[in-house]
């Protein structure tokens, strides 16, 4: 009874309008004052949640994505996929899920992935003829590969809830996004040779090959250093963070000279107030979660699900179900600080890997980011591609069963995620 109480109570705020943020502090708060609990609980929880040396890697990761994003990155890896896969039959549509996958490599955003390829790729493609429910639909999932493939910020988050080590999850990450990258690819070369209606994009000489790769090259390198970096130890999530600004700021301000100093203040300000966002998230989120702690409600539902299911793969069905109807209303960093403590218990009692249950998470909460109402990557391709939301969210349909074939996928075979992870 208690558990149904304080979920009507937050859908209503969230149905009322309050921001995620608030809705889950200010339940949380009112949760330790009708049980009983010092409030002093809460600021100690805000206080111990924000002086965390994991959490520095968002703003820092969030700056390095800015400054690629305003500094053009992302346009010169469109144009360096082009060149190589253009020509292929549904060419343009391969080309645009390599460059969200490669954006997303050194960006750790589905959002900035998804606005920084969809601004290149959209027009493109709908000058090429491809269906424009097709191309807003391959936008949206393709920026949630931001969300996978390592640096990640909710991967960060889980990391830094459960106390399990971010690189683990970051080249967890790893073998799961190809698989998503690759299916998404099948996907758009079948749709071009059975649907058609393209034209046809004649193959790049050698000379437009070499000088795009060469542009792109830093990107990439980029994106190398900071997982290679993280794969063999030389320095933590953290600080692969802080050489990945630094990194960023050298290509787009020295190398490309792409980044100006008015285009360094909007990035700066942009990641300043996403960082704030993301934070105040994680602080109320972690009120919330002491509150629930405290009235023993993980430790009700994880007894529930193990006298509801008794196989893992039941288990493993119920959560997804669980995580697709609270994506409907939830963010994805919200869906993952509350949903995590309450999940977990009951996923690792019945034999499910930490590590793996992360990975897990991330593909449902890419799920949820193209999924209505709440959906952030249709709201953005709907924005850059001046569509109406109907039109993105039945393009994005296929993909959504792409991204539970991976779900699928992963259960079938868990050394997808974890053999790279346990090489840490």
């Amino acid at each position: 009874m208690t558990v149904a109480l304080i979920l009507v109570g937050l859908f209503v705020l969230l149905l009322a309008g309050v921001p995620v943020a608030f809705a889950l502090g200010g339940l949380g708060l009112g949760m330790l004052a009708l049980g009983g609990f010092s409030p002093l609980m809460a600021p100690q929880s805000v206080l111990s949640t924000l002086d965390g040396f994991v959490l520095l890697s968002v703003p820092l990761f969030l700056l390095m994505s800015s400054v690629l994003l305003k500094g053009g990155v992302g346009s010169d890896l469109f144009g360096a996929v082009q060149s190589w896969v253009g020509h292929w039959p549904g060419g343009l549509a391969v080309a645009t899920i390599v460059s969200c996958g490669l954006f997303a490599a050194i960006s750790g955003s589905s959002v900035a992935t998804a606005a920084t390829i969809g601004t290149v790729a959209i027009p493109e493609m709908i000058s090429r003829g491809y269906d424009r429910r097709f191309v807003y639909g391959l936008l949206a999932a393709g920026g949630t590969l931001g969300i996978l493939i390592p640096p990640s910020i909710p991967l960060i988050v889980y990391g830094f809830v459960t106390e399990e080590s971010v690189g683990a999850l970051f080249l967890a990450g790893i073998g799961p996004g190809i698989a998503l990258m690759l299916l998404f690819i099948a996907f758009a070369i079948v749709y071009a040779r059975v649907f058609g209606g393209y034209t046809p994009t004649e193959a790049a000489d050698w000379r437009t090959r070499i000088a795009a790769t060469k542009r792109a090259l830093p990107a990439l390198a980029l994106a190398v250093l900071i997982i290679g970096g993280i794969y063999s130890g030389a320095f933590t999530p953290t600080e692969a963070a802080a050489i990945g600004f630094a990194a960023a700021l050298l290509i787009t301000g020295g190398i490309l000279r792409t980044l100006t100093w008015r285009k360094l203040k909007e990035a700066a300000w942009d990641s300043m107030v996403t960082t704030v966002a993301i934070l105040l998230i994680v602080a109320c989120a972690k009120i919330f979660g002491k509150a629930i702690t405290l009235y023993r409600i993980p430790q009700e539902i994880s007894v529930w699900l193990s006298h509801a299911v008794d196989s893992p793969l039941g288990l493993i069905v119920l959560i997804g179900l669980v995580l697709l109807a609270f994506g409907m209303v939830f963010e994805a960093l919200s869906m993952i600080l509350v949903m995590t403590p309450v999940l977990l218990p009951a996923a690792t009692a019945m034999g499910f890997d930490p590590i793996w249950f992360g990975i897990f998470m991330a593909v449902m909460v890419e799920c949820a980011l193209i999924t209505p109402p709440v959906g952030l990557n249709l709201y953005v391709i709907q924005s850059v591609g001046k569509a109406s939301l109907a039109d993105v969210s039945r393009g994005a349909l296929p993909f959504l069963v792409l991204m539970l074939l991976t779900v699928a996928l992963l259960y079938l075979w868990p050394n997808l995620a974890l053999y790279a992870a346990f090489k840490l």
